[in-house]
């Protein structure tokens, strides 16, 4: 090719600049400086082989020849990307290790301690997980996620954390190291345990980052991972206690029921307060903005965690005093902190949940009592045993996936609000206004009930001493539409809320109390009667008449000790008056 193929013309500019295409004699306009218009390419003068076809043009229809009806190449896609083939990868991972740690307890406690420590490690398990499935009520988390995190703790941590400390421990003894039980129980077991519990937080952080979006998930996630971990490492010390009463010629009673005590009953509750200043830690760094706190959040978490494990690991060797103390005196009022802590933020997400939906139904999404009804448990509860009596099981299944799908919309936007990146923002509000949309006929008439009790009962009317509650329309947001049913009527022929027959019509309207105006002073509400054919009009008051409200006399009390009546002195016949007996005055 020569050199002008290569070189622009001198005189040209650059809005007309040409370029050559390599491989070719042709030339193809280039765009424009500044431009953002592209320019269409010319056509490339290339012989076409023998037999293709060329591609339809724009706005034609099909093909230029018939498609096979046998397809014999198919989309490639990596391994991991089968979703199927991830969860039976995780199921297989789980059931290898949870073999491996039965294996192990089992040989550590013989048959007998091994029985005997499931039979008693399982029944807090569904004491503690019920607190946590207590506390996930706002947003429940999907299950897949907290099988996840159970099945962690109880094989793959509990696995990690047997044989690491065995190691260090042996280590430890083997280079004559004082304590070396003790210390590998302060010191190397916190270390090792918890960045254990920690790992499953951390994926779900980094991998499933819209279902990690506070404290409140952070807590369930670290509660049901440490209800896991504590499980299986119950059966190995109630095992252990067990296999040694045996071995001493006892039946071992009691320091299994001491283990039992000290470990099931006195601190149900120790592992999952642990785990949970790590999810603390990875629940403010969900929320922050900032890079450093998002960093530095989790790890401080997790330092937190390992000094309250090891503290607590170390308390046995300060003797039954020490350990009462540490137990009363530190872990439960950090445990009563906590508590407080995860039902705030809870809280927290109800008023959330209120702010963030009146920008829906401003934009007429949503019904006006949906943000005040989904801002308490104790409504969302209400709605939804109402829904279940009015519609049954399909009325109970539409409005909890209608307060799901609401919920997860206002956090959604509660983290943008707070300049937090959201992929695909747009989309997914999109896609849960459509499941609102979808749904909304079916619990409208539920949210208008709820939330009208729910306005009045925070609201409460203001009636005088002579009238009832004030007019409709006063105060009141929540109009009444026509047809509106005030109380739930079952469905069926001739039902009625009393067991005699109603008239036609009973129920369909709202009661309306009447206003009623106190009757004016001096002039009687009653009409004139007929008394011996002639019309009797009771009079008015006398212009003299006491104000009714002026303080009455004094009357005295019924219970007062009464005095005998005294009777009036009559005067005796016999002796005469004093009246009598004067002499006449004189002249």
């Amino acid at each position: 090719m020569s050199s002008a193929q290569h070189e622009p013309p001198a005189n040209s500019t650059a809005g007309d600049s040409t370029g050559p295409i390599s491989g070719t004699g042709t030339e193809t306009p280039l765009p424009p400086t500044g431009s953002a218009e592209p320019v269409a390419p010319v056509a490339v003068d290339v012989p076409l082989p023998e037999g293709l076809p060329t591609a339809p043009q724009p706005g034609t229809a099909g093909l230029p020849f018939e498609p096979p009806r046998a397809l014999r190449y198919k989309v490639r896609r990596n391994l991991l990307e089968n979703r199927w083939l991830r969860i039976a990868l995780v199921v297989i991972a789980f059931a290898a290790c949870g073999a491996a740690i039965l294996n192990m307890v089992h040989t550590q406690t013989g048959t007998a301690g091994f029985v005997v420590g499931v039979a008693l490690a399982v029944l807090p398990v569904p004491l503690v997980l019920g607190a946590y499935h207590w506390l996930d009520r706002v947003e429940p988390k999907p299950a897949r996620l907290l099988l996840f995190c159970f099945g962690w703790g109880a094989c793959a941590a509990t696995l990690v954390a047997i044989l690491a400390n065995d190691w260090a421990t042996s280590l430890l003894i083997s280079h004559q190291v004082g304590g070396g039980e003790t210390l590998g129980a302060s010191l190397v077991a916190p270390l090792v345990e918890e960045s254990s519990k920690a790992a499953p937080l951390l994926l779900i952080f980094l991998f499933r980052r819209r279902d990690f979006t506070g404290i409140v998930d952070g807590a369930v996630y670290a509660g049901f991972t440490a209800t896991g971990f504590a499980f299986t490492e119950n059966i190995l010390y109630i095992g252990r206690s067990v296999m040694d009463g045996s071995n001493d010629g006892g039946t071992g009673i009691a320091a299994t029921v001491m283990t039992f005590v000290m470990r099931e009953v006195m601190s149900p509750f120790a592992h999952p307060l642990f785990t949970s200043m790590t999810a603390v830690g990875f629940g403010l760094a969900a929320i922050s903005r900032k890079r450093w706190q998002r960093i530095c959040a989790p790890i401080a978490g997790w330092i937190f965690a390992m000094l309250m494990h090891g503290t607590w690991n170390s308390a046995p060797v300060l003797g039954p005093l020490g350990f009462f103390g540490v137990y009363f005196l530190f872990m439960m009022p950090v445990f009563a902190l906590m508590v407080w802590l995860v039902i705030w933020s809870r809280g927290n997400e109800l008023r959330v949940v209120g702010k963030q939906l009146a920008v829906y139904v401003a934009a007429g999404w949503i019904a006006r009592p949906v943000p005040l009804v989904l801002a308490s448990m104790r409504t969302r509860k209400q709605a939804r045993a109402l829904a279940r009596f009015q519609r049954g099981p399909t009325g109970d299944k539409a409005m909890r996936e209608y307060q799901g799908f609401a919920t997860s919309l206002a956090l959604l936007r509660e983290r943008v609000a707070r300049g937090l990146a959201v992929q695909d923002f747009a989309e997914r509000e999109q896609e849960l206004l459509h499941h609102l949309w979808e749904r909304k006929e079916t619990v409208e008439g539920v949210f208008d009930r709820v939330g009208e009790q729910e306005w009045y009962r925070t609201h409460p009317p203001l009636a005088t001493a002579w009238a009832g509650a004030p007019t409709p329309g006063f105060g009141y947001p929540y109009p009444q539409r026509p047809g509106y049913t005030p109380y739930p009527q079952r469905p069926g022929p001739g039902y009625a809320p009393y067991p005699h027959t109603q008239p036609p019509g009973y129920g369909q309207q709202p009661f309306v109390p009447q206003q009623q105006t106190p009757p004016q002073y001096g002039r009687p509400p009653y009409a004139a009667q007929q008394y011996g054919g002639q019309q009797y009009a009771p009079r008015a008051y006398a212009p003299q008449q006491p104000w009714p409200y002026a303080p009455q006399p004094q009357q005295p009390s019924p219970y007062a000790p009464q005095q005998p009546p005294q009777q009036p002195a009559v005067p005796s016949q016999a002796q005469p008056s004093p009246a009598a007996e004067q002499p006449p005055a004189e002249s």
